[in-house]
């Protein structure tokens, strides 16, 4: 499975052009992934072409008052990229990880949480809960970060506290194969606990519950992404059987004003 391909799927910028195998997304400013330039593996241009790709790159994000940004995946394939990136003095930072689990590690059936509320679109107290922890930005800003999620067929889990108030949601992407149906791999996306809820169990009942939901699904495989800073959601994943199967990091050049997280 390209999982390059099913990530961008997931996670899908309203605005976006292709040149010489540079995908280019915009999504005025809400999320890096959704505002970055993706070099597609083996198809980021010859050492000649990438001057002129670059000047492109940045008129049509100067046109949408839009940083440059790169996600580079961090393998042999891009290596020509980051030193290219290097000399005109882009940045690295966010650096990620890549976890994926397959259906081998995650054997035995997860058992139904009834607790765990599951719905096919994302409803104003999930939204809600995920903007407060991991959103920035107004009611405009919200309004694209829900067009941007349900770009991609998903499931969307909440759980609440014992006053019935959400304490933690979730989302599941699935994105669509190539012949139409899905693809066979899952994304896990917006895991989000109220700050004052968390070391409770909220964000392993949600990861059950989308892991049960990918069951119904017929998805044998899940991958998510972890920030390389945060350890306790590392540990989190690994007790899942999640483990690291690739990083990325945003080469960013000049930013002209503070994006949105996730």
């Amino acid at each position: 499975m390209d999982l390059e391909r099913v990530m961008d799927a997931a996670w899908p910028a309203p605005d976006r052009d292709e040149t010489g195998g540079w995908v280019l997304r915009a999504a005025d400013g809400v999320t890096q992934r959704a505002n970055s330039i993706w070099p597609r593996a083996g198809r980021d241009g010859e050492p000649h072409e990438r001057p002129v790709l670059l000047r492109e790159a940045r008129a049509w994000y100067r046109s949408r008052r839009l940083p440059v940004i790169f996600q580079v995946f961090d393998n042999a394939c891009n290596e020509a990229l980051n030193a290219f990136l290097d000399a005109e003095g882009f940045t690295r930072q966010s650096e990620t990880l890549i976890l994926a689990r397959n259906g081998e590690a995650g054997a035995g059936e997860v058992v139904p949480d009834p607790g765990v509320e599951l719905s096919s679109e994302p409803s104003a107290e999930w939204l809600r809960l995920w903007w407060s922890v991991d959103g920035r930005g107004g009611e405009d800003s919200l309004a694209t970060a829900r067009g941007i999620l349900e770009g991609c067929p998903s499931l969307y889990a909440l759980v609440r506290d014992d006053d019935g108030v959400p304490a933690a949601v979730g989302r599941l992407a699935i994105p669509p194969g190539r012949s139409g149906g899905p693809a066979g791999w899952g994304g896990l996306y917006c895991m989000a606990t109220r700050p004052d809820a968390r070391r409770r169990g909220y964000a392993t009942r949600i990861l059950q519950g989308l892991l049960g939901a990918g069951q119904s699904q017929r998805l044998d495989s899940y991958w998510l992404l972890v920030t390389a800073a945060n350890l306790g959601a590392q540990a989190l994943y690994a007790n899942a059987g999640f483990t690291e199967t690739g990083r990325y990091v945003y080469r960013q050049e000049r930013p002209k004003r503070h994006l949105t997280g996730c």
